[in-house]
């Protein structure tokens, strides 16, 4: 039997509908391309609770665990109903004194070697380990990371397997004993949850970068079928690693799925911005309302560095944007005709 995600706390007085779909992701936490202090990661969390929002997200993988250990050490203080928490397995971190300090993108990790595990043990190894971290006795969700074709390459078969035939039922069990509460997927790639939600049920998804302003991989397929299955869609990586937060025109390396940015996915972007400027949206605006609009996705997550930019995204998701600009996105082919947008 399937049990669906939880109703999320209620908002902070005063917050709309759009910013309380906003949810915080633990990756910048765990030092994500660059480094901040235990202080910096505490006013980022504290930036985010005071404006209401009540959806965390993490992992293991972000810092070798150094984000667990930061969104516990806050969370743990608040009311456990307060909030929603989710962390992720497939990793199993084992200790390594000796292990290099910028591990897969992040840099300042905790002294830990990661090594796959979708074992049923290594599921529930991974989970006791971080609500270790956490300092919880539960999380709200549990996501399935990384199993993905693209990640495994010619591993993929035997991930799939075992994914469907141990990771899941041994998360299912955790879930009866009331230690999770949704399970689901967390992933850069819609082919891996299609494959999954043809062997199996699934409560929710964690997409990140595949459905934004800029790549519509999940449009076609993915989304339709979460609507019709009743799988509830977190979207993760909306400015697709930073391109759609900073635009491309004003030069400088830009990032798309934590690389640099291949050039299709630049001239893109630079049509996109172009628009935006001639009628006065922001391109962070446009990114976050974009998505927000499909009616299969329930929240985002933004990661943030800062306060700053945690308050930027809350105030992007409340700029006014003229129909116009949807329609003439439209019209130039920039979105696909089908997309759902804000005013339709």
């Amino acid at each position: 039997m399937i049990t669906h995600p939880p109703e999320a706390p209620d908002p902070a007085p005063g917050q709309g509908a759009a910013v309380w779909r906003l949810g915080l992701g633990g990756a910048p936490l765990g030092n994500l391309f660059e480094a901040m202090d235990d202080a910096q990661a505490g006013a980022v969390l504290a930036a985010a609770l005071a404006d209401g929002c009540r959806l965390f997200d993490t992992a293991p993988h972000y810092g070798n665990g150094l984000s667990e250990q930061r969104m516990g050490a806050v969370l743990r203080k608040l009311p456990r109903a307060s909030y929603r928490l989710s962390s992720k397995v497939g990793r199993i971190l084992e200790p390594e004194p000796d292990a290099p300090r910028d591990q897969h993108g992040y840099v300042g990790v905790l002294p830990y070697r990661q090594r796959w595990d979708y074992s049923a043990e290594g599921v529930r190894r991974s989970l006791r380990d971080s609500l270790l971290r956490l300092g919880l006795e539960r999380l709200d969700t549990v996501y399935i990371h990384d199993c993905d074709a693209k990640t495994h390459e010619v591993d993929y078969p035997r991930v799939l397997h075992q994914v469907v035939q141990e990771a899941l039922p041994a998360l299912r069990s955790l879930q009866a004993d009331g230690v999770v509460g949704s399970i689901g997927l967390g992933v850069n790639d819609t082919g891996v949850c299609l494959d999954v939600l043809g062997q199996a049920d699934l409560d929710c998804v964690l997409l990140a970068g595949r459905y934004s302003l800029l790549d519509h991989s999940a449009l076609s397929q993915l989304l339709p079928l979460c609507q019709r299955r009743g799988v509830q869609v977190t979207l993760g990586g909306v400015f697709n690693s930073g391109i759609l937060a900073t635009g491309v025109r004003a030069g400088g390396a830009v990032r798309f799925d934590y690389a640099a940015a291949p050039g299709a996915w630049v001239e893109k972007t630079a049509a996109i911005e172009t628009l935006c400027d001639r009628m006065q949206v922001p391109l962070r605006a446009a990114a976050l309302q974009f998505v927000l609009a499909h009616p299969a996705v329930g929240s985002l997550l933004i990661g943030a560095h800062s306060p700053g930019q945690w308050r930027d995204a809350v105030s992007q998701v409340q700029q006014p944007i003229p129909a116009a600009f949807w329609q003439t996105l439209r019209a130039a082919s920039l979105i696909p005709p089908d997309a759902p947008v804000p005013h339709d």
